[in-house]
């Protein structure tokens, strides 16, 4: 593969002695940042905001364990308890887990990976994070009041406080947000690729990332038409989901969850494609079964629009309708097995290395095994009836949201940290850090299975004091994930301000967006980059592409090679003419 010549590495001097240009420090002044249309300085906005807002729903997070230390009120009353896990719930999944892969780290790094300068529609980029950043002011200062749930079932979010329809107004913003950056990757990842690209080189990343980008295009434009319609009912007192107007709360259900469950998908098949990219590099082998890995992702993007009446085993639905879900939910394990298998195979015999994207990785596969498997206890009829709503359900989805996607963030967050910044940060308080977080979650979610399998319900303000040393149990792991996360916090802080300057390839990898300076070029490339090898084809990766990240050729040099090799070859066949007529002459000499 091949991407740029001539190139400083980052933090070196350039040609007259002066410092090398990058996206951070080619413009200044906070308008630059505000008027930018540069992916990557869009994606470090997306990294802030949703980092904000992950700091906003983890505390409240802890609100609610502290409030369930003890049975009976502890530091809040049942009006304010339910308020904070509406909160915690509306604003981890919508306004943090959703856009923090793709918003992120793949406004930052697929256009790298495939070589181009930025994506497809660069204002359209812009104008996605302002539409966010606007939905997510709207939502969060509309949402005291509102103690609907995440998911704002009717009827009940039609006769509580008016702030429950202004809330779903800002998650109405937001879908717009996700449906215009989905069309952006997917033009940008059609159009835009480098030469010698092909779709059986592309990484698998960016293979994650399109998957996602179809759900978000098919499948939000369904949820904003149903808030649409709760927002309309409200106002204009029609019928259409409240009963007592003719209309039938059921029908919110199925709306809603056939969004969401793609949604599921939306925010696990990101964390998945960063797991692709740090498996392949610290165990320094191509990832088995590539194409398997990569049409998986797509059959999870597919099947997930087929399994949304799990959710609804006990609304009401007949026999036949749950046994045809329950079937089509047992089938989606077979893409998400198809990953795990191939990611094990992957690791075998690899030179494997344990940096702490690497641990995040390998947490990643037990963590989501785990919240993948439990959900084929849900997927089956007769258990799902006694563990519904209960906190066997809480433990699956964040096994599944946190240990997955959660984790996978934080592994390409620590992986990639060096290209975005071009600073290392302190390998030792990462893996305390990753230490305590790995703990903490088990700590917390562990317990609630537990929890749910002996009856206790979710979203209860109060219980039996049968369960408060397990819950007391939970609520201290959930201390120790936010000691982990605030520990994690510091680290990348003052690597930012004093951390050691990052070589260009400090992994050794031989991925696409490594074969540029850290932090990358304001156009990415100084040339057009040409691969001429896979992603992970470290057989065929030089020395110099995984140590320095620079390679030899670029799409002018492979034009200048063009161009000398009729000269070269009319060079040899000239030179073997006179050596034949030397030849015939010496022949004819030695016969006279």
């Amino acid at each position: 593969m091949a991407t740029q010549t001539g190139v400083a590495p980052a933090g070196s001097s350039g040609a007259h002695g002066h410092e090398e240009v990058d996206y951070l420090n080619a413009e200044k002044g906070w308008w630059s940042w505000a008027s930018t249309v540069d992916h990557k300085r869009i994606g470090i906005m997306y990294l802030a905001s949703v980092m904000t807002m992950f700091g906003v729903g983890g505390f409240f997070a802890l609100a609610l364990r502290t409030e369930l230390l003890t049975p009976g009120r502890t530091i809040m009353g049942p009006d304010f308890y339910n308020q904070a896990f509406t909160l915690h719930g509306a604003v981890m999944v919508f306004l943090f887990i959703i856009p923090s892969v793709p918003a992120a780290l793949g406004n930052f790094f697929l256009p790298i990976m495939i070589g181009a300068k930025d994506v497809a529609f660069p204002r359209l980029n812009l104008a996605s994070f302002y539409i966010y950043v606007f939905g997510a002011i709207w939502a969060v200062a509309s949402i005291w009041g509102v103690d609907t749930g995440w998911t704002f079932y009717t009827p009940y979010s039609q006769h509580t406080n008016f702030a429950a329809i202004t809330m779903t107004t800002g998650a109405f913003i937001l879908g717009f947000s996700s449906i215009l950056t989905g069309l952006n990757f997917i033009a940008t990842v059609h159009k835009l690729r480098a030469p010698g690209l092909n779709w059986q080189r592309l990484p698998l990343f960016v293979w994650g990332i399109y998957a996602t980008s179809v759900i978000q295009v098919l499948a939000t434009p369904v949820l904003a038409i149903t808030l649409f319609l709760l927002i309309m009912e409200r106002l204009l007192t029609v019928g259409i989901f409240n009963p007592e107007l003719g209309g039938d709360p059921v029908l919110f259900q199925h709306f809603f969850w056939f969004y969401s469950h793609p949604a599921v998908y939306i925010m696990i098949l990101p964390g998945m494609a960063v797991v692709n990219e740090l498996i392949a590099t610290f165990s320094k082998r191509k990832i088995f079964g590539y194409m398997f890995v990569a049409m998986s992702s797509v059959s999870l993007a597919l099947l997930g629009f087929l399994v949304w009446g799990h959710h609804m085993f006990v609304a009401g639905m007949s026999d036949y309708a749950a046994l045809v879900f329950s079937g089509l939910t047992m089938l989606v394990a077979i893409p998400s097995g198809v990953k795990v298998f191939n990611w094990v195979a992957t690791l075998y015999q690899g030179s494997i290395s344990f940096e702490s994207p690497m641990l995040y990785a390998l947490a990643f596969i037990v963590l989501f095994t785990i919240g993948g498997l439990t959900g084929l206890y849900l997927g089956m009829l007769a258990v799902d009836v006694h563990l519904h709503d209960t906190y066997f359900v809480v433990a699956h989805f964040h096994y599944v949201m946190v240990g997955g996607t959660v984790f996978g963030f934080l592994g390409g967050l620590h992986y990639w940290w060096p290209k975005m910044f071009g600073r290392m940060y302190d390998e030792r308080l990462a893996r305390v850090a990753f230490t305590l977080v790995f703990l903490g979650f088990n700590m917390t979610f562990f317990t609630q299975f537990i929890l749910g399998s002996r009856g206790m319900p979710r979203r209860y303000y109060d219980y039996l004091p049968h369960f408060q040393p397990l819950h007391a149990f939970s609520s201290v792991g959930a201390y120790v994930l936010g000691v982990g996360f605030l520990i994690m916090l510091y680290m990348f802080i003052t690597a930012i301000l004093s951390g050691k300057k990052a070589p260009p390839n400090p992994w050794g990898s031989a991925g696409y967006e490594w074969m540029t300076t850290s932090p990358p070029h304001p156009h990415n490339f100084h040339e057009t980059p040409v691969m001429t090898r896979g992603p992970y084809d470290y057989h065929l990766a030089t020395d110099e592409e995984l140590s320095t990240g620079f390679p030899g050729e670029t799409e002018s040099s492979v034009e200048a090679r063009a161009a000398e090799t009729p000269r070269t070859e009319t060079a040899k066949a000239a030179a073997t003419t006179d050596a034949d007529d030397a030849d015939d002459e010496k022949s004819k000499d030695d016969d006279e």
